[in-house]
């Protein structure tokens, strides 16, 4: 059914395996829709997402996009919440993150956009949006200061820095590291307990939490979608991507 990604049945919990190892689960236009298709289309009560080792998702496929798009960076017109992200804020399926290793750019955004996050002594998050001239998606901003801070929300955003398992587990940016063989099972080991509830019950309580602590989605995702079409046309945007591409640091001139 998919060709980018791999989805499981497990009993009542199901499992959304990012496939594409040989770029190291990197998101091109396909994975985003298909990413958005499987989880809006789960009949399981538990959903876990993870990547084919030994990476999470290194974000996006630059290569397929730009090869794809052209010359002209993709947006949203009008600017509104990316659809993946939509589909996985507004779902009352719990959903459980297995991070497999490195999760950078929109792969440590899909690890925010969790419910809960399981970590391998493998996995590094970075938000490194900033190093290509532009802004994170929406759970990079209204998920990470929940987790970490607001300071240190802002010190991960501002520099790019990346961090490894062990420290984010200190900045509370997972909810535990575990040995990179008992990953699966231990992140499989507490959705099956999820599952295992009345599961009216528990799409009540992630709404609610939703309600309690979360922004408004929808207007952060048209700023957002409005920033990132301003930032696309920026020389700083263009440099960091050919930079990136040719493995040579940046020289930003901010315009």
């Amino acid at each position: 059914m998919y060709r980018d990604v791999r989805y499981e049945v497990d009993g009542h919990v199901a499992i959304l395996t990012l496939a594409r190892p040989e770029v190291h689960n990197a998101l091109r236009f396909e994975t985003y829709d298909e990413l958005e298709c499987a989880v809006r289309s789960t009949e399981a009560r538990v959903l876990v997402v993870t990547g084919d080792d030994p990476t999470f998702c290194a974000g996006d496929d630059l290569k397929a996009i730009l090869k794809a798009g052209g010359a002209k960076a993709p947006s949203l017109h009008p600017p509104r919440l990316t659809p993946a992200a939509e589909a996985l804020l507004k779902t009352r399926v719990p959903v459980v993150a297995a991070v497999n290793g490195p999760a950078v750019g929109w792969g440590m955004e899909l690890a925010l956009l969790a419910d809960l996050r399981i970590a391998s002594e493998r996995a590094r998050f970075g938000e490194i949006f900033v190093k290509r001239g532009l802004c994170c998606d929406v759970a990079g901003l209204g998920r990470l200061v929940q987790l970490v801070g607001r300071e240190r929300a802002a010190e991960l955003l501002f520099t790019g820095r990346v961090v490894d398992a062990q420290e984010a587990d200190r900045l509370g940016l997972v909810g535990r590291v575990v040995k990179h063989d008992e990953l699966m099972p231990r992140a499989l080991e507490l959705a099956h307990r999820i599952a295992e509830n009345p599961p009216l019950a528990v799409g009540r309580l992630k709404e609610g939490l939703r309600l309690a602590t979360d922004p408004d989605w929808d207007a952060l995702g048209r700023w957002v979608s409005g920033a990132l079409e301003e930032l696309f046309k920026t020389e700083d945007h263009r440099e960091g991507v050919d930079a990136f591409l040719e493995k040579r640091e940046p020289a930003y001139v901010g315009r």
